[in-house]
């Protein structure tokens, strides 16, 4: 329970901190969300298990941080590529209940853990699927979402098969990304024109937690 009120404490602080709006039971439910992905973690790998960081903040409002740079609308279409333990969407689609979430990964195991989470915490606006981005189809999304350490070149190209005209692509990176964006731009005339430009966010300045950690948006 200390626990429990501790992170519930530190998650608040630091949404307040970045103005970031969100009413109790959300934070509730995000910090449940936490402790369930911990949970998980023991069973199957979804996270680092040697932390430098507590959850709340290297996974769940890292996550949040999103919202800083895009506002999620009613109706909007996201996809989570590469969900992994549900990062970024389950938080993001508690914090956004208006807003729709496919959540996909290649990993059978994982996605189980996700829609396990998903039904205990009550979440009516996030699917969790098992299946490989390459076999979506006859389906667009306004959003896609990633925080895959996959090259951001594969990312749009992804990104450029499934995204609607004007559509974005966020990705939550780490690292020198120079090369990555010169090889995406480089390779977009394979990936329907996608992207036309490329937006570096940098986070380190909100926390010690995310040096180097940036937010990717190509459009």
């Amino acid at each position: 329970m200390e626990r429990l009120k501790k992170d519930l404490a530190t998650l608040k602080s630091l949404c307040d901190e970045q103005a970031i709006e969100l009413d109790p039971l959300t934070l509730k439910k995000l910090v449940h969300y936490g402790h369930l992905l911990e949970v998980w973690n023991h069973k199957i790998n979804l996270i680092s298990r040697k932390e430098d960081a507590p959850v709340i903040v290297k996974h769940i409002f890292h996550s949040l941080l999103i919202a800083l740079y895009h506002p999620f609308f009613k109706d909007e279409k996201v996809l989570d590529l590469g969900t992994g333990g549900g990062l970024p969407g389950i938080p993001l689609s508690i914090s956004f209940p208006e807003t729709q979430f496919l959540l996909v990964d290649a990993t059978g195991k994982k996605i189980s853990a996700c829609q396990a989470m998903i039904k205990e915490l009550g979440i009516k606006n996030a699917i969790a699927l098992h299946t490989r981005v390459e076999e979506l189809k006859g389906v667009e999304f306004d959003t896609v979402l990633s925080r895959q350490v996959a090259p951001l070149d594969q990312l749009c190209g992804y990104a450029g098969r499934l995204l609607k005209p004007g559509g974005i692509l966020i990705c939550l990176k780490g690292g020198n990304l120079e090369k990555e964006i010169t090889k995406a731009i480089e390779s977009r005339k394979d990936h329907n024109g996608f992207p036309s430009n490329v937006e570096l966010h940098p986070i380190s300045n909100i926390s010690t937690f995310f040096e180097e950690k940036q937010i990717v948006i190509a459009r």
